[in-house]
């Protein structure tokens, strides 16, 4: 799996988990952008924890 498909696997687990608590939603929003930074600023982190 590649970079491009664990972004929207993020996204949507970010999505269910403030639907379930969305107490949590600036946690969860903070997470989200540093993961997206991350992967980012290092894909090739990334890819290599895909499998890639």
């Amino acid at each position: 799996m590649h970079i491009i498909g664990i972004l929207p696997l993020a996204a949507l687990l970010a999505g269910i988990m403030i639907l379930v608590a969305p107490r949590l939603l600036n946690i969860i929003v903070a997470i989200y952008l540093i993961f997206i930074g991350l992967a980012g600023l290092f894909p090739h982190f990334f890819n290599r924890l895909a499998g890639a």
